[in-house]
């Protein structure tokens, strides 16, 4: 039986990736013949899940204010077998956020508050998610999404990001105060393992693996995309070996 969707999309329109370029546009060809320039909702290199010609679907807001109508929300690979992947960076925090009000993860523990967005650290970042109650340390989540593979493991970051860094330094400094989580996004069905992306950023891969000593806990989260919707498929295992591929 399949589990519920955590997100259900509007009424998505099929089409062909032209190509990306200036990274917050796509061309796009749908199915009607028409090209359409999408914004592309991912400042990343977005490694691997990128090519011409491949599937993807957008959505389409109604909002008269929009420079770009299209979004684009996901792309079809063939790494093992056809799969989609997400691509829009917005909606991870929006599906965690519904992981966490159904308690999908029960080893957080009895929190009553979901707070979003909370200002912290000495770096000066805000953490993705605080999660809080009476009978439990304070619990730092911050969510990245994962969709570079070498499958079916899946690999964050998929180059140097300094940011990534940051958080990681951040969240080892509120330690053991309070609770500290990584929640890796894994946003494609195809992915059964987590790893470091050592060969994109072997400093992040360091730092992480550091982190996790010092008791950062690691939550890399498996999910199901289709123009449907969202389905949350489990934990997958961390591989932290500085071997890893």
């Amino acid at each position: 039986m399949a589990t519920p969707w955590l997100y259900q999309y509007p009424s998505l329109l099929p089409g062909r990736l032209i190509k990306r370029y200036k990274r917050f546009l796509a061309d796009i060809e749908l199915e009607t013949g028409e090209v359409v320039t999408a914004h592309c909702p991912n400042t990343g290199p977005m490694t691997g899940v990128c090519a011409p010609n491949s599937r993807v679907q957008l959505s389409r807001s109604n909002n008269p204010k929009r420079k770009l109508a299209y979004t684009w929300e996901m792309i079809e690979v063939n790494d093992l077998q056809p799969t989609w992947v997400g691509v829009n960076t917005q909606m991870p925090n929006v599906v965690v956020r519904a992981l966490l009000e159904q308690r999908l993860l029960p080893m957080l523990g009895d929190y009553e508050q979901i707070k979003a967005e909370v200002p912290y650290g000495q770096e000066k970042s805000r953490i993705d998610f605080l999660l809080q109650g009476p009978s439990i340390q304070p619990i730092y989540i911050e969510v990245k999404s994962t969709t570079w593979a070498q499958a079916p493991q899946a690999l964050f970051p998929d180059t140097v990001t300094t940011r990534g860094q940051k958080h990681i330094r951040e969240l080892a400094s509120i330690l053991p105060e309070a609770r500290a989580c990584m929640v890796y996004f894994i946003n494609r069905a195809d992915c059964t393992s987590f790893a470091p992306g050592d060969q994109a950023d072997p400093e992040y891969g360091r730092l992480l693996r550091e982190a996790v000593s010092q008791g950062i806990e690691l939550f890399p989260c498996r999910f199901e995309i289709t123009p449907e919707g969202i389905r949350y498929l489990g934990l997958a295992p961390a591989q932290l070996s500085s071997q890893a591929r």
